[in-house]
C-alpha cells in the first residue's frame, strides 16, 4: 500500500437502507473512538462507528450534490461524541473542509471549539497537521492563501493522504459571524471540495423565525448563503428536541431529507429514569417555597436547604473518593427563572448560607446550634443512603463537610455583567450555578447531581421544556446522589415529554429502518395538549390538535376530484368483496334506509391496510385528523396486535343525499335518531351503530347536490369510531403534496 493510500476498514459490506454510498472507518476515526471509549467493550466503540458511518453514508456523495440530514439524541446523550466522530470519518473518506455552526454565545462556542480540540487532537501534534482549526473566520488575504493552500494539497498527487490536513471552522451561530464566513467562502475556490456542516443544536436560531409573514429572519438567510457558497456538501442538523426542523416547510432548504436516531450508552440516564413512573430522585417543590407576587419570598426557603445539604453531603462523599478521570467534577444547578435580578437574590442566599453553616460548623463540638445543623444534614443523609450504595458513614461525612464548602465555587451564570461567564471547572471540585437561559440549551454543566428549579414549565413549547433537563447525562456512577427539585407543572410537563420523547423516536427509528425519505413520514406526535411542540413563529404550516377517544371521525369534506371518488369506490368495492356482510335481525324490517349490513371480528390491522390508508380525503383539515386518527389506531396496534374492529355498510339498498357547499362540505354525515310519540327511539341514529369497546368502520355511499342539483353520485366516505381506551392526545400536521 502506497503512503498516499488511507488505511481503511469496512464497516458493513452492503449498503443499508437509504444509503447513498458506503464510507470506509479509517484511522481517524478509530484512534479517536479508541481515545474516547478505552474503557468501553469493543462492541460499544464498534457502535459508535457504525453509527458514524451509517451517517455519513445517507449523506451526498462527497463529490457531488448536496443533502440535509436530521441527527437526534437525547439531552445530554452525547451528540458531540457523535459528530466528532463522524467528522474524523468524513476526514478518512476524503472530505476536505468541515463547518461546524456551534452555539448562539461565545461560552458554548468556547465549549464545542474546546471539545473538538481534545476529541480530533488538534493540539497534539505528532507529525503533519490533520486538521487546521479557525475560529469566527474572517475574509482576510490571509486566511484565503492559507485555506487555499491546504485545499490545494488534496489535489496535488505527491502529497500523501496522512500529510493533507482537512480544514475545520467552528462559527458562532450569529448573523454577523455568519456574514463573515460567508464573504470568505464566496472567495476561495470550493469547486470539488468534500464538504460536511455540522449544525449543532440545530433546532434553535437555524430556523425562518419570520416564514409566516412571508420573509427570511437573518441568521437563516446566512445559513442558506453559507451553503450556496460551497457546491458539494452535507448539512447535518444535530439535535435532541427534532419537533421544529420536523414541522417546518418540507420544501425548506433546511428541511431534512433523511434521519439517524442516536442511542445512549448503557450509563447514560434519561427521561425514562427519572420520570417513567415513582422515582425517589425527584422532588416536588412546596408551592410556598416558590416566590411570586402573591408569594413573595425573604429568605431561602426549605426546600433550597434540604438540596444545598444534599448537595455537599455529595461533594464530601466525592472528595472521599478521590478526584479522578471518572470523578471531575460534582455541581448543583439553581435554575429560579429568566430574571438576572432573581439570580442575584438565589446566588446572595447560597452565599449568606455557606457563611452562616461554615460558622456553626466551626463552634466546638456539643454546641446546641451545631448539633441542630448536623441533624438536619443527617435527615438528608437518610435519603441520601437509600439510593447511594456504600455511602460512608454519616460521621465521617460530616467531618468533611467544612472542606466541602471551601472547595465549592458559587457562580452566577447569566449576561448580567455584559457577558456570560466561561466555568473553568479546573478552579474547583464543587459548583454551584445560579441563572437561566444561559444554562437551558446546549451548556453542559459537568458532574451535575443536584438541580433546583422553582419555574414552571413557561409557555410550553415541548423542545424547551426537555432543553431545561441538564440533569440528564451519563451519570449511571453517581446517579444515587443525583435530585431533581421540580416545581409540580413542571414535573408534569417532563413526564408528558417523556411519552412524547419516546412515541417520536420510534416514529423516527421505523424511517430510518426503511431507509425511505424522512419527507414521506406522516407528521403526527403523542403530545399533551398542555404542551406546545416548538414555537410557531418558524412553522408555514399549521397543525391540528386532537384526540378521537369515544368519538366519530369523518372527513368533512365530500366532494373530491372525480378522480380520488373513483379511487375510493375501487377501494371500497374491493374491501367489501373480500369480507361476508349480514343484515343485523333486529333491522330486517325497517325501511331501506336504515337497514345496514354489518360484519365483526374483523382484523384491525388487515382494514387499516386495506381500506383506511388507501381511502383518500382533500379536504387540508380533514387530511390532519385522519393522520390523527391513524396515530392513535397505530398505537393501539402497537399495544396489541390481535385488535379486531367491526365494519358497516350504511343502508347499501338506498344511496343517501347529501348537500355540500361551494367548498363541497357536507353538514352532516349521519341520519339523527327517529322519535316515537312516546319520546323512545324507532331508529336510534346512525352514530349509535358502533361497537362498545372496540373500533368500528361505517361506509356511506352519497349522492351530493348542490343548490338543488346533484353534482356526483355513489361518493363514497368512511367514518371511524374508537373505543375511549384508545384515547391518545396528538397533533398532526398536513403538507400538501
Amino acid at each position: 500500500m502506497s503512503d498516499s493510500q488511507a488505511v481503511v476498514i469496512p464497516i458493513q459490506r452492503n449498503l443499508q437502507p437509504g444509503a447513498r454510498w458506503q464510507p470506509e472507518v479509517g484511522e481517524e476515526a478509530r484512534d479517536l473512538v479508541a481515545r474516547k471509549l478505552g474503557h468501553e467493550s469493543q462492541e460499544t466503540q464498534d457502535q459508535l462507528l457504525e453509527s458514524a458511518a451509517s451517517i455519513l453514508s445517507k449523506s451526498a456523495n462527497p463529490h457531488a450534490g448536496r443533502e440535509t440530514g436530521l441527527v437526534v439524541g437525547y439531552v445530554q446523550s452525547g451528540k458531540t461524541l457523535s459528530f466528532s466522530t463522524v467528522m474524523a470519518l468524513a476526514r478518512d473518506n476524503g472530505f476536505q473542509l468541515v463547518i461546524v455552526v456551534a452555539g448562539i454565545s461565545k461560552p458554548l462556542l468556547n465549549q464545542s471549539t474546546q471539545r473538538l480540540r481534545r476529541d480530533l487532537r488538534i493540539d497534539d501534534v505528532d507529525g503533519p497537521l490533520r486538521w487546521k482549526l479557525y475560529t469566527n473566520p474572517t475574509d482576510n488575504e490571509n486566511n484565503r492563501r492559507h485555506i487555499q493552500q491546504t485545499l490545494q494539497d488534496w489535489r496535488d498527487p505527491d502529497v500523501a493522504q496522512s500529510e493533507r490536513a482537512t480544514v475545520l471552522m467552528t462559527v458562532m451561530k450569529q448573523y454577523r459571524h455568519l456574514r463573515a464566513l460567508v464573504t470568505l467562502l464566496q472567495n476561495l475556490d470550493l469547486a470539488g471540495v468534500p464538504t460536511l456542516i455540522v449544525d449543532d443544536e440545530a433546532d434553535q436560531a437555524s430556523l425562518n423565525t419570520l416564514v409566516a409573514r412571508g420573509r427570511q429572519s437573518t441568521t437563516y438567510r446566512r445559513l442558506l448563503e453559507m451553503r450556496d457558497a460551497i457546491p458539494n456538501h452535507t448539512y447535518l442538523q444535530y439535535t435532541a428536541t427534532p419537533q421544529a426542523p420536523l414541522l417546518i416547510n418540507i420544501i425548506d432548504a433546511l428541511s431534512p431529507g433523511f434521519v439517524e436516531v442516536l442511542e445512549p450508552g448503557t450509563d447514560y440516564t434519561g427521561g425514562r429514569l427519572f420520570f417513567d413512573g415513582a422515582n425517589d430522585l425527584v422532588e416536588v417543590i412546596d408551592p410556598q417555597d416558590i416566590s411570586t407576587d402573591a408569594n413573595p419570598l425573604f429568605d431561602p426557603p426549605e426546600s433550597l436547604l434540604q438540596a444545598l445539604r444534599v448537595f455537599l453531603l455529595g461533594v464530601a462523599a466525592g472528595q472521599a473518593e478521590g478526584r479522578s478521570a471518572r470523578n471531575t467534577n460534582r455541581s448543583m444547578l439553581v435554575h429560579p427563572s429568566q430574571r438576572t435580578d432573581s439570580h442575584a437574590e438565589y446566588r446572595r442566599w447560597i452565599g449568606d448560607v455557606f457563611d452562616e453553616w461554615q460558622r456553626i460548623l466551626g463552634l466546638p463540638e456539643g454546641d446546641a446550634d451545631r448539633n441542630d445543623l448536623l441533624e438536619d444534614f443527617q435527615s438528608v443523609y437518610v435519603s441520601l443512603s437509600a439510593t447511594v450504595d456504600g455511602l460512608l458513614p454519616f460521621a465521617e461525612l460530616s467531618r468533611r463537610l467544612p472542606r466541602a464548602f471551601r472547595d465549592t465555587k458559587i457562580e452566577e451564570v447569566n449576561a448580567r455583567g455584559r457577558q456570560t461567564p466561561i466555568i473553568d471547572w479546573s478552579q474547583s471540585y464543587g459548583w454551584i450555578l445560579v441563572g437561566g437561559q444561559a444554562m437551558d440549551r446546549g451548556f453542559t454543566v459537568e458532574g451535575l447531581t443536584v438541580t433546583y428549579m422553582p419555574r414552571g414549565p413557561g409557555v410550553g413549547n415541548a423542545d424547551t421544556v426537555q432543553q431545561r433537563g441538564r440533569f440528564f447525562g451519563y451519570k449511571r456512577r453517581y446517579l444515587g446522589f443525583c435530585r431533581a427539585y421540580l416545581e409540580l407543572d413542571a414535573l408534569t410537563a417532563f413526564q408528558d415529554y417523556v411519552e412524547h420523547e419516546e412515541f417520536m423516536r420510534r416514529q423516527l427509528q421505523e424511517i430510518q429502518r426503511s431507509g425511505r425519505p424522512l419527507r414521506d413520514w406522516k407528521r403526527a406526535f403523542v403530545l399533551s395538549p398542555d404542551l406546545q411542540p416548538c414555537r410557531r413563529s418558524v412553522l408555514q404550516h399549521e397543525y391540528t390538535r386532537g384526540d378521537y377517544g369515544n368519538r366519530w371521525f369523518y372527513p368533512s369534506v365530500a366532494l373530491a376530484p372525480g378522480e380520488v371518488i373513483h379511487t375510493n369506490r375501487e377501494v371500497v368495492e374491493a374491501f367489501l368483496a373480500t369480507i361476508q356482510l349480514e343484515t343485523n335481525p333486529d333491522m330486517e324490517q325497517r325501511e331501506a334506509a336504515q337497514r345496514h349490513l354489518f360484519c365483526g371480528n374483523l382484523s384491525l390491522a388487515r382494514v387499516i391496510d386495506d381500506l383506511i390508508v388507501p381511502f383518500r380525503v382533500t379536504g387540508a383539515q380533514d387530511t390532519r385528523e385522519l393522520i390523527g386518527v391513524m396515530l392513535q389506531l397505530s398505537e393501539a396496534l402497537r399495544a396489541n396486535e390481535q385488535e379486531v374492529c367491526t365494519v358497516y355498510h350504511m343502508s347499501p339498498e338506498f344511496p343517501r343525499q347529501r348537500a355540500t357547499d361551494e367548498n363541497g362540505k357536507i353538514n352532516e354525515l349521519f341520519q339523527g335518531p327517529t322519535r316515537l310519540a312516546s319520546g323512545a327511539y324507532s331508529y336510534p341514529g346512525d352514530s349509535a351503530f358502533h361497537d362498545a369497546d372496540a373500533v368500528t368502520i361505517q361506509i356511506h355511499r352519497l349522492n351530493l347536490r348542490q343548490e338543488g342539483v346533484v353534482v356526483a353520485e355513489n361518493v363514497p366516505v368512511i367514518a371511524i369510531w374508537l373505543p375511549a381506551r384508545f384515547a391518545v392526545d396528538w397533533i398532526a400536521q398536513h403538507q400538501a403534496g
